[in-house]
């Protein structure tokens, strides 16, 4: 499918919000520091309004990415010494400190099986020994070995409220059959309710993002030269075109809050702008038993908002510094939106000029209009005290939810105005969609099907009567059942490929 530059404006124009630009991949180890703290590595935020729910929205963060679902004996942990949070901006001003939601996890040693100082983390299924685990607490729970608890604490105002109404338990690595035999009646068990009306998981779940990722970052060596796709491939939710799926296997950690809208705001059309963080304390000290002890105020780690920012915007001399820095104090790397890195990068590889397609790299207000600021500032193209710039995700509660049976991959270019760039949803393929817009299709240069041909999510996880046949998980957490560590496979990278 072929979008005019009259078609995208109206469409974004209708949904009463700014798409958002960047294109490749999730953030996955995109900045040199984060890379080697998949703890507090956040690959992906989500932020939609629940189509099982439509008077809630749901905010997601993902971290650790790529996880290897056999990685035992010690499987993935969120990080006790790290501080998870969402921060919300209900009132347009581009400061996301108006509700900030955040979630802290304890680890503890615990069950019979302790005293044996077996070398593994989870255990069931031996007869006589120890059960399958088929709990998180109580009879069942006395294989988990290793278990997190958490808490969700909601910062309004100056007041800090704990949100648990039980106590919160996280939901351990999918090991296998035997060790968890129902791993997704356990999941259902690591969902609880708050006291705002809303519930919250926290735990393993499929990476539903897919994206031919090693032939993106071998310097933009994509299967098809020119990426550009036909009308009939572009408008196709059921093909690989010609890209691969180079996530399909893998799981990441996930913490998922759905909460009331009306908690949030008594607008029914209001634009709510929205930014994960990751922060940890800047100093450790020792105790008693000389053990080091984190302290000291927060310091942020990493940010993510819309996707792949960090990635191909931000230049890699200022990723670090970018990540530790508030999304309201984006003017210091305007230049970054101004002269499109990427874009540059894509004429070269492809000689786009030669072609008729060459892509607008300098002068790109539009790109830092569309990424940095609401519909209701001025669109000045640049960053000032009038219309200042924030990196946000952007989501208009007023427009009602698709039913998943009913989500385009493509969002607004197929006439789903759900999707991204309003919030984004699990299986939005923002990368298609955001090459469009960097193309130039918001001034008037647009190369048609630019793509990076990865149509398909190869990465379903496992069949259950909650996925639908185009690959989306129907109910909270809205990411599907992880893959678990016996019978993992990553062969399906290249399901439904037309052509190679």
């Amino acid at each position: 499918m072929n979008i005019g530059r009259h078609l995208w404006i109206a469409a974004v124009a209708a949904l009463g919000i700014v798409p958002a630009l960047p294109a490749g991949a999730a953030s996955h180890r995109e900045a040199p520091l984060i890379a080697n703290d998949p703890t507090a590595d956040i690959t992906d935020t989500y932020f939609f309004r629940s189509w099982q729910n439509p008077a809630n929205v749901v905010l997601i963060m993902n971290v650790i990415p790529g996880q290897e679902p056999s990685a035992g004996p010690n499987y993935y942990n969120f990080g006790d010494d790290v501080l998870y949070s969402f921060h919300l901006d209900l009132n347009a001003d581009g400061r996301a400190d108006d509700v900030v939601y955040e979630v802290r996890f304890r680890t503890e040693l615990r069950g019979p099986l302790t005293a044996l100082k077996l070398p593994v983390a989870q255990a069931g299924g031996i007869a006589g020994v120890i059960p399958p685990i088929t709990a998180l607490d109580g009879p069942g729970s006395e294989g988990l070995i290793t278990r997190q608890s958490y808490t969700v604490t909601e910062v309004r105002n100056g007041v800090r409220t704990n949100l648990g109404t039980t106590p919160l338990y996280a939901v351990p690595s999918n090991m296998g059959s035997k060790t968890m035999p129902d791993y997704e009646g356990l999941a259902a068990k690591g969902i609880f309710g708050l006291s705002n009306g809303g519930k919250v998981f926290a735990g393993q779940r499929d990476e539903t993002f897919y994206i031919d990722l090693g032939a993106t970052f071998d310097t933009i060596n994509l299967r098809r030269a020119p990426p550009v796709l036909s009308a009939a491939e572009d408008g196709n939710d059921a093909i690989q075109p010609f890209g691969r799926d180079h996530f399909a296997g893998f799981n990441v950690n996930t913490i998922a809050i759905e909460v009331p809208i009306a908690s949030l705001t008594n607008n029914p059309n209001a634009v709510l702008g929205l930014y994960a963080a990751t922060s940890r304390q800047k100093f450790k000290v020792f105790n008693q038993a000389t053990r080091p002890v984190d302290s000291g105020p927060w310091v942020q780690v990493a940010r993510l908002a819309n996707p792949l920012v960090n990635e191909v915007i931000i230049g890699t001399q200022s990723k670090d510094l970018w990540n530790a820095t508030n999304p309201r104090q984006e003017a210091l790397f305007q230049d970054f939106y101004l002269n499109s890195r990427l874009g540059t990068v894509l004429n070269l590889v492809y000689d786009l000029p030669s072609l008729g397609l060459a892509i607008p790299t300098a002068g790109r207000a539009d790109l830092l209009n569309v990424l940095l600021k609401y519909p209701s500032q001025p669109q000045t193209g640049t960053c000032d005290t009038a219309s200042p710039c924030a990196e946000l995700l952007r989501l208009n509660v007023g427009v009602a939810p698709k039913a998943p049976e009913a989500q385009k991959r493509l969002t607004v270019l197929a006439g789903d105005n759900a999707g991204w760039p309003n919030g984004r949803r699990p299986n939005d393929d923002v990368t298609d969609v955001a090459l469009r817009v960097v193309a130039g299709v918001l001034v008037g240069s647009d190369v048609g099907g630019l793509a990076l041909g990865d149509g398909v999510n190869c990465n379903a996880g496992a069949p259950g009567t909650n996925l639908t046949a185009n690959g989306i998980y129907k109910v909270f957490p809205y990411l599907p059942t992880p893959h678990d560590g016996r019978d993992r496979s990553h062969t399906s990278m290249n399901c439904s490929v037309a052509a190679q």
